[in-house]
């Protein structure tokens, strides 16, 4: 991919749904080469499916085992839009059938409980034994519960949700906005970095404004930020000025925005500037890698998973590949779709180990698109490649929605990014 692509054709590119054109750079073919070699991926998000599906499209030869406990997958991207009124939880939802069906992938709904690395096998909680030659690990994230006292699982349960793993959290925080009275206050609070989808929170935002707007115009917004910026902030501050002018209100650490308890009785929260209560309060803890990435002691101090970045094959465990939320992976952000691009990464790389070659150096790539209103929508992107220090995004590639965007592109941001998802699942799942 040119490092010099325009901001027009990037976004063109992954609205027509062709990221994975990108896979001719790695020398791989259609052709069978690995038989009898066993692939166990672990997680059926956009990662882990996206692995598995490409895996068995370079190489149908392969035996591919995707391990998913969950039968259908509800998406975090567009799970905001869910709350705005814009989709609903079934227009989200995911499944495996045609995996299974057209690409002879043995879905098993079934959780991991163990990895032995030394025997290459992955136990499961019904007690069946899978072993493996290659394995994906793509768990996503879990929480750090303790991160924010008084805050629980149990309690993002029943009163405050986080809605950051979509499915019934999402139905959860849908229910609580419905429920609000008019005149009410939604209280957001996302974490420090690094987290899974930077711009999520102010997204989120701007969509449960969207839908105050037009049933309960007397409320507001407040959103309590550890951080001193976040992602896209100057097209989120622009389109809340527009929008919803005295609706939405962003604290930062220095106004407050840092939360430090919470009080499920009284739905409060408690920050440096004193108490704070709310309608609805969303809060969104620290994240970690997923539960199944510390049982195998894949996890290094930070609570993320270090990872080769040619191959995203575990620093720490040999034939053991870690993609998606869960690795570090420079400076690509967590997104699903920077998770699908890892997991294509990781597929090509997987098959040129089984055949005894190097894996080939990849360009990785990251598109996030963010919807402030129904016709006003925002986006990021950026190409990536490999520097001695890492994964690096490549000066001048991508690139963002320009600050004085016309009504017109706005739209067109919008458009996109009805198109990007449409291409994504398509692509991963289909």
């Amino acid at each position: 991919m040119s490092t010099n692509i325009s901001r027009r054709d990037f976004n063109r590119l992954f609205a027509t749904g062709v990221a994975g054109a990108a896979l001719g750079m790695f020398g791989t073919s259609g052709a069978a080469f690995a038989a009898g070699y066993r692939v166990v991926v672990i997680g059926g998000g956009f990662g882990g499916a996206a692995t598995a599906k490409y895996l068995k499209k370079l190489d149908p030869s392969l035996s591919v085992t995707l391990v998913e406990p969950k039968a259908a997958y509800v998406t975090c991207p567009f799970s905001n839009w869910v709350l705005g009124g814009l989709r609903t939880m079934k227009q989200i939802t995911q499944t495996y059938a045609t995996l299974a069906r057209r690409y002879g992938i043995h879905v098993v709904p079934d959780t991991v409980v163990g990895i032995d690395t030394e025997k290459g096998t992955v136990k499961l909680k019904g007690g069946r034994v899978l072993g493996y030659d290659r394995l994906v690990v793509s768990p996503g994230i879990d929480f750090k519960w303790s991160a924010i006292d008084g805050y629980s699982e149990a309690l993002a349960e029943s009163k405050m949700p986080h809605a950051y793993q979509a499915g019934p959290q999402t139905l959860l925080l849908q229910k609580q906005l419905h429920a609000m009275k008019n005149g009410g206050t939604v209280l957001i609070c996302p974490p420090g970095n690094p987290f899974r989808c930077p711009p999520g929170p102010y997204e989120r935002a701007s969509l449960i404004a969207y839908y105050l707007k037009q049933h309960k115009p007397k409320s507001r917004v407040i959103i309590l930020d550890p951080k001193d910026k976040f992602s896209k902030q100057g097209l989120f501050n622009k389109g809340w000025k527009r929008l919803y002018p005295e609706m939405v209100e962003w604290r930062g650490p220095a106004a407050g925005g840092k939360v430090l308890s919470v009080d499920g009785g009284a739905m409060s929260v408690r920050t440096d500037l004193g108490e704070l209560r709310g309608d609805v309060i969303n809060i969104i803890p620290p994240q970690k890698a997923g539960l199944i990435a510390f049982t195998a002691g894949l996890t290094d101090d930070s609570g993320w998973c270090p990872v080769n970045p040619t191959s995203f094959e575990s620093t720490i465990h040999k034939n053991v590949h870690v993609i998606g939320d869960a690795c570090k992976a420079g400076a690509m952000p967590k997104s699903g779709f920077a998770a699908s691009s890892q997991g294509k990464v990781a597929a090509a790389a997987i098959i040129r180990l089984l055949r005894g070659k190097e894996p080939v150096a990849p360009s990785l790539v990251n598109t996030c698109y963010s919807l402030i209103g129904k016709e006003y929508g925002v986006s990021v992107a950026g190409v990536y490649q490999l520097a001695p220090s890492g994964i690096v995004e490549i000066p001048g590639s991508g690139g963002l929605t320009p600050i004085d965007a016309s009504d017109d592109q706005l739209m067109q941001e919008a458009m996109f990014a009805e198109s990007w998802y449409t291409n994504i699942v398509r692509d991963i799942w289909a």
